[in-house]
């Protein structure tokens, strides 16, 4: 692992996973499962190249790199969160593979060009900005609310990113589910393969998995739902894989 340097509240954390490190603090908003999820579910290009759009500290970017040889690119609008990037990449010796930016993704497309990407992945930001009170820390409240960018600005931004007959793939909460779908086709983003995330089982669906292709066809698949927590209350056998076992896909 190299060194690079920590900021007073910074932490080097164990992604668990191929002996990857990754830099986080309790200041900003820290990754969690959605994210791990996505970076297994999604699709991968052997070699190409990736995009990981709304790439906080670019953890979806360093899983990816279990899965694959491409060159991945990681987006992020928060300059704290983009330089925990850049370091993440740092720490871990893939700096030539991984190149974390800084910047819009509304308007990274000028930047990086219109159809460059094989794969593009996000795990945006869930709710619609509240008309009253939101979190006083501006991390949480732009990595929580759509304030830098709209769910629609999203998949308009992946459209464009995206080359004929690549792939972009999503998590989102499972009640924004139909809103996804319409706007994948309103961007010639054919859904293609869907994956409902359960708590427990018995329980509705708290996230979704999506992914959709560049002007693909029309035929979707629903792949077996993802029940986190088994009747121990312990992650599932298929998730303990993923944490610890070295499994490395959800596909």
């Amino acid at each position: 692992m190299k060194e690079v340097p920590l900021l007073p509240t910074e932490r080097i954390d164990d992604l668990l996973t191929h002996n990857l490190k990754i830099i986080q603090s309790d200041e900003v908003f820290s990754f969690s499962l959605d994210a791990i999820l996505l970076g297994r579910f999604c699709s991968v290009s052997p070699k190409g190249r990736m995009i990981d759009l709304c790439t906080g500290n670019g953890v979806v970017p360093l899983l990816l790199t279990t899965r694959t040889r491409a060159e991945i690119w990681g987006v992020e609008i928060q300059e704290r969160l983009a330089h925990m990037a850049v370091r993440n990449a740092e720490i871990n010796g893939l700096e030539e593979r991984l190149h974390m930016l800084q910047g819009d993704l509304r308007t990274i497309h000028q930047t990086l060009g219109h159809g460059q990407f094989d794969v593009v992945t996000v795990n945006p930001p869930y709710l619609p900005v509240p008309n009253g009170e939101q979190n006083s820390n501006e991390h949480f409240a732009a990595a929580r609310h759509e304030i830098h960018c709209t769910l629609e600005d999203v998949i308009s931004a992946c459209s464009k990113l995206v080359k004929a007959g690549g792939k972009v793939a999503m998590v989102h909460r499972a009640t924004r589910l139909i809103d996804i779908c319409c706007l994948m086709r309103q961007y010639r983003l054919e859904p293609k393969r869907i994956r409902y995330v359960h708590a427990r089982a018995g329980e509705e669906a708290m996230m979704v998995l999506v992914e959709g292709m560049k002007d693909g066809k029309p035929e979707i698949r629903t792949l077996p739902p993802l029940i986190v927590y088994d009747e121990n209350q312990e992650y599932c056998k298929e998730l303990k894989e993923i944490y610890y076992g070295g499994r490395t896909s959800l596909q």
